[in-house]
């Protein structure tokens, strides 16, 4: 979207000074119109994660704006949680009456993708801050275009055409899901394959598509083969350079493109309130863009 068509409709787009992520100024999003909200999608899929500020949403019009994303997920129960719509996760670090309101603590979460899991992986994240601490709990993005343009040749020739198998039996806390056991062999887990690189079914560009570094593995490769690869791709994918961390603020609503974007969460202080809720859409697998081999715009943009 040109500078011009944004302010004619009222929206202003702020790149960060970064690899990617903007923020949208655009007054309340409950307003967008359709012609705007294509405007806002655009950037979404020009800048891989937009920060919207200073919103002020129910839960129900959290999945009603949401849902212009794409058709969402429902959320995987979890025992002794807050009952909330069926699409709306809980993420904090909150107990009441003795039992946690939501998932995932007040840890470290470590760089992963959502749901890789899943057969047809999600593609929008929304997460939206209704309490935050006042230091910690940053969530860290990486653009995963930038990672693939960025290749070492060698690296590149020994990913191309090969799968990661990604491994569904544990959830992203780590603890193994109702009905699994725990294996041995990694190579024998349940969980779908999906290629290592990536077209993106709406812009046609190639990205990496990592999941989780624990338990994947790189199909047809021995285990400690495959670990190797895997420790180089996860350390290439994370440079700093290819990053850019999001400092929360209460009323902060965040949308970002799981088909191309990695993130994680800093760790905070376990006596300060967290509490986020998110939404999930799910993944298409429908016709795709056609191919496109030159550099995504935007980490095009940044590396010049």
């Amino acid at each position: 979207m040109r500078k011009d068509e944004g302010e004619t409709l009222g929206i202003e787009i702020i790149a960060r000074d970064a690899p990617l992520g903007a923020i949208v100024r655009c007054g309340d999003v409950r307003a967008l119109d359709d012609v705007r909200f294509r405007a806002v999608y655009e950037a979404y899929l020009d800048h891989l994660v937009l920060v919207f500020r200073d919103q002020h949403l129910s839960d129900e019009e959290l999945l009603a704006f949401s849902m212009r994303f794409g058709e969402l997920e429902n959320v995987e129960p979890m025992r002794g949680m807050k009952t909330t719509p069926p699409q709306l996760a809980i993420v904090s670090n909150v107990v009441e009456n003795g039992e946690p309101i939501g998932r995932l603590g007040f840890g470290e979460a470590v760089w992963h993708t959502d749901s890789s899991f899943n057969t047809v992986p999600p593609s929008a994240t929304l997460l939206y801050g209704l309490e935050v601490p006042a230091h910690g709990g940053d969530t860290g993005f990486a653009n995963m275009y930038r990672a693939f343009e960025t290749l070492p040749p060698e690296l590149h020739d020994r990913i191309r055409g090969r799968t990661i198998k990604h491994d569904k039996r544990y959830t992203a806390s780590g603890t193994l899901r109702g009905g699994y056991s725990a294996g041995d062999d990694i190579r024998s887990c349940p969980g779908p394959s999906h290629p290592i690189i990536r077209r993106h079914p709406e812009t046609g560009h190639h990205a990496l598509h990592l999941g989780r570094r624990t338990n994947s593995y790189v199909n047809g490769l021995s285990v400690a083969d495959s670990e190797a690869l895997l420790d180089a791709l996860w350390a290439h994918a994370t440079r700093p350079e290819l990053t850019w961390h999001h400092q929360w603020q209460r009323g902060n609503l965040l949308v970002w493109d799981n088909r191309t974007v990695m993130h994680r969460r800093d760790a905070f202080d376990p006596d300060a309130r967290r509490i986020l809720h998110r939404t999930q859409c799910k993944g298409t697998s429908g016709p795709e863009a056609p191919a496109r081999w030159e550099p995504h715009r935007r980490a095009q943009a940044y590396a010049a």
